[in-house]
């Protein structure tokens, strides 16, 4: 898959797609994407910021949401403009596709909404690459539904990306296969090792996680030999207002990189 001027491959280096996961302020936002883009210029690694403008699926209605659309948007404008870097986000509405599409070069399709019909067809006629989240509760081999739903509109740019299954009450797991059956279905395939991490509404009010393992985790997926990495970090994940428990310290971010490239280029050397 082509995307600016490099590949997106499962065969070729590892793309990051990474950055908060939340907008919290610009701040915060200046600070990862410039440590992002600091690192992708001297590991040399195929880079896209990430941002959500609004974090519409949280466990309680305590919950901080982000700065809505209009306001968020904004704002990865700002990101764009002062790193001249590209961006993803995801929506969570038909409507928000056109708009969105307009500042973002990929468009996100959320785990728990990408079996929603109307709004996976709205951001496929958008033209813009795809990543789209499977479900906790689905098999791999169900995307090849979301695929077929893509192209019905003349859109053939989906990366898949895994996020981990349900196993019980607020609990996940990886299954390395997964990996092998997505590529099966020929399509760039990345690894969410943050959401990887969750522990769904463990913290009653709020989502758990188990950030300690991102490293170990990343490498089970790495192994795999897949297209890219989708990783949150946070200045401070303790003052994260959203799914600080699985973030990476951004301090890490730099050594964690080091090791997910050199495992990735031996792994496709194999």
């Amino acid at each position: 898959m082509k995307f600016d001027k490099s590949l997106i491959s499962n065969k070729k280096k590892l793309t990051i797609f990474g950055g908060v996961n939340v907008i919290e302020s610009d701040e915060v936002l200046f600070k990862v994407a410039e440590e992002f883009s600091n690192l992708s210029n001297e590991l040399g690694f195929n880079y896209v910021f990430k941002a959500s403008f609004d974090k519409a699926n949280r466990s309680s209605l305590d919950s901080y949401r982000g700065p809505g659309l209009e306001a968020g948007l904004e704002s990865l404008e700002r990101v764009k403009q002062r790193f001249d870097l590209p961006l993803i986000t995801d929506i969570h509405e038909p409507s928000q596709a056109k708009i969105v599409a307009e500042v973002c070069e990929i468009i996100q399709i959320p785990a728990f909404l990408c079996r929603q019909t109307d709004l996976v067809v709205s951001a496929a006629k958008t033209k813009k690459i795809l990543n789209i989240k499977k479900p906790q509760f689905s098999s791999a081999s169900e995307m090849s539904h979301v695929i077929s739903k893509c192209k019905s509109v003349g859109n053939d740019d989906v990366i898949l990306c895994e996020r981990g299954s349900s196993f019980g009450y607020n609990n996940l797991v990886v299954d390395t296969l997964n990996f092998q059956i997505l590529k099966d279905l020929e399509k760039p395939v990345f690894f969410d090792v943050t959401h990887s991490l969750q522990q769904p509404g463990a913290l009653e009010k709020s989502t758990g996680g188990r950030g300690k393992y991102v490293f170990d985790l990343a490498k089970a997926g790495i192994s795999q030999s897949i297209a890219g990495l989708f990783i949150e970090t946070h200045p401070d994940p303790s003052k994260a207002k959203c799914d600080g428990p699985c973030a990476l310290q951004l301090v890490e971010l730099k050594s964690f990189l080091e090791k997910i490239l050199l495992l990735d280029e031996v792994v496709k050397k194999l």
